[in-house]
């Protein structure tokens, strides 16, 4: 950094003197660089208000914008910033010394079942940087439906010592269900990065799979090290395929052998139990009534549209950029990715209890991590990132940006440390020690259960009685179905064109309430006569758009934005020739009051 700037960044108090965010503004000037300014600026129009009256026309040469960031100790930053310019990415703070109450993330908070008190114990330690495991073993990781009995027995085991520990106890298992609580319900903010008033929030974007592979990391260690047991690894709830699809029976008796279960939870759906097979596209209590059958071949096809046709680059899979700055109602992440808002957040609320007011236990994030169902279906969330990067097809890269390399979280260790991880040290497992047992012999099912082609004969001819995007004027409520034309950027495109790039439908700017559940669906030409019921078989089907409850704030709400694979589905309904996509958008729940501010069709190069 020039050393002009040194006298002004040491005249600066560290955070705002006020409890509003004070961010950078600044205005291009394309001969001497860029102009800087700490004041709150509504409408873009403080350009001539500097930091001092002596610095009115103090220029800043090109520095590194992470030492911008770190100059001017937080004060001025990046959320305003045209197109993010500056950035660094979102830091974890000391978890036990800044931490407050957690939102509930509720509808009816006097009837919560869970304390939003969700802070961890202080022990008064320092974070040490994180340090790779050198032991030689390596946890495999194994399907909840299959275990032996040992494996069975030590599971138990493990989560009983851990229900055994005092509450304040950093590996106890409420202290364990409560990290989950903190980091999804505002129990962080951004103070590391300069943003005291701004929530951390880690879903809804791109931080979604590496935070829960720490989570998981080390909540597996320390069940390890309550039974002594160094090979200790987690089940996870294999619902990829048939055999696994109900509810793993180990979770399901409250009683084995005459001592309690340690694995049952009380706030769970009870018409959801074992044989009954997990819906992954489930709609709040909507059951479909489906047979066995098609609901096993909706879930395959939901699969493989989770890591194929709507995972087909980073973005989609993993979701978006969210940096130091972002705020999760207004500017944060441009969309969710495919796995969570699709099979993910389906089994959260498929399982937890329909008969709460806030579906607790899994319906519900504040209180998902008191149910063990919630750790091995996210064993097999942290698995489909590893098939979705075995399966080794061009766009199915991992990030590569610093924001999301640099990354960091906090947690308590197996040691009861306090640690510091980081994205970029989760990305290889092999490097943490543990994998997940295959069947060897096994061909994944999903990965053969694309939509089948729509037959000609079961399709109407398309009509020009639909509106076009242009015609619509936004933000458009979703009370309703919403049917809409929206122009493709090119037609007819040859198979090396497809591979070079895939054509994305693009629902941005949904806004909605975070303090309930919201859930609509995306059908595209959907042209079938009248009496052919749609399913997420069907090729017509692009997928959903599903939220968990997560914030309680008033009068505030969300922003994210969704992304769906056209590809495929265009060649699967005949419709790869038309220059324009009938989208349809159909509400399933909590989306009385959602908006979206605009639809598009986007050409994604892959790389």
């Amino acid at each position: 950094m020039s050393s002009s700037l040194l006298p002004l960044v040491s005249t600066l108090s560290p955070f705002p003197s006020t409890n509003t965010q004070r961010a950078f503004k600044t205005r291009t000037n394309q001969t001497h660089g860029f102009k800087v300014s700490c004041n709150s600026a509504p409408h873009d129009q403080s350009d001539n208000k500097l930091i001092l009256p002596e610095s009115q026309n103090l220029v800043l040469p090109n520095v590194d914008r992470r030492n911008l960031l770190v100059g001017f100790g937080g004060l001025c930053t990046a959320a305003n910033l045209p197109g993010a310019a500056i950035a660094a990415p979102i830091t974890s703070p000391d978890i036990t010394s800044i931490c407050k109450d957690a939102f509930a993330g509720i509808n009816k908070i006097e009837e919560a079942v869970r304390s939003r008190k969700c802070c961890p114990p202080s022990l008064g330690k320092t974070i040490k940087p994180f340090v790779f495991p050198t032991e030689n073993t390596v946890r495999m990781r194994w399907p909840a439906h299959a275990g032996t009995q040992k494996q069975v027995d030590d599971y138990r085991r493990a989560i009983q010592a851990m229900r055994d520990l005092p509450d304040d106890h950093p590996h106890s298992f409420v202290s364990q269900a409560k990290i989950h609580c903190a980091y999804c319900n505002g129990g962080y903010t951004q103070v590391e990065s300069g943003f005291p008033d701004i929530d951390i929030q880690i879903h809804n974007s791109w931080l979604f799979f590496p935070f829960h592979r720490w989570y998981l990391y080390f909540y597996e260690r320390i069940l390890g090290k309550l039974i002594n047991e160094p090979s200790f690894a987690l089940p996870f709830w294999k619902w990829d395929e048939p055999a696994g699809m109900p509810l793993p029976d180990i979770f399901v008796p409250k009683d084995v052998n005459g001592k309690p279960n340690s694995l049952y939870d009380v706030y769970r759906d009870t018409g959801h139990l074992s044989p009954t097979m997990v819906d992954l596209s489930y709609s709040n209590g909507k059951e479909k009534g489906l047979s066995n059958q098609t609901q096993l071949a909706c879930n395959l096809a939901t699969v493989y549209r989770d890591l194929v046709r709507n995972g087909g680059d980073t973005v989609s899979f993993f979701g978006g950029k969210y940096v130091a700055g972002n705020a999760p109602v207004k500017n944060g992440a441009k969309s969710v990715g495919s796995v969570e808002s699709g099979s993910h957040t389906a089994v959260h609320r498929w399982v937890g209890d329909s008969n709460q007011p806030n579906g607790e236990d899994m319906g519900n994030f504040y209180s998902a991590g008191y149910d063990p169902v919630f750790y091995c279906h996210h064993a097999n969330v942290d698995r489909t990132w590893k098939l979705w990067k075995d399966l080794d097809i061009p766009g199915h890269v991992e990030p590569t940006d610093p924001d999301w390399l640099d990354a960091s979280y906090v947690f308590y260790d197996e040691n009861e440390d306090l640690v510091r991880v980081y994205n970029k040290d989760c990305v290889d497992i092999g490097k943490l020690k543990y994998g997940f047992i295959e069947n060897s012999k096994e061909v994944f099912p999903w990965r053969k259960s694309r939509p089948a082609k729509r037959s000609t004969s079961d399709q109407v001819a398309t009509t020009g009685e639909v509106p076009t995007v242009d015609e619509l004027k936004f933000p458009v409520s979703l009370e309703n179905i919403l049917k809409v034309r929206v122009k493709r950027p090119v037609v007819s495109r040859t198979k090396e064109e497809k591979a070079k790039a895939n054509e994305i439908l693009l629902i941005d700017g949904i806004k909605f309430d975070s303090d309930k559940f919201v859930k609509f669906d995306v059908f595209v030409n959907d042209k079938l006569k009248d009496g052919v019921f749609t399913t997420p078989c069907d090729p017509e089907y692009a997928g959903g758009f599903a939220q968990i409850p997560h914030n309680d704030m008033k009068n505030m709400k969300m922003s994210s934005a969704a992304r769906f694979g056209l590809t495929e589905l265009l060649e699967d309904t005949n419709t790869a020739g038309e220059e324009y996509a009938t989208v349809t958008l159909v509400p399933r729940t909590g989306c009385d009051d959602l908006t979206v501010d605009k639809i598009t069709i986007e050409l994604v190069p892959l790389v």
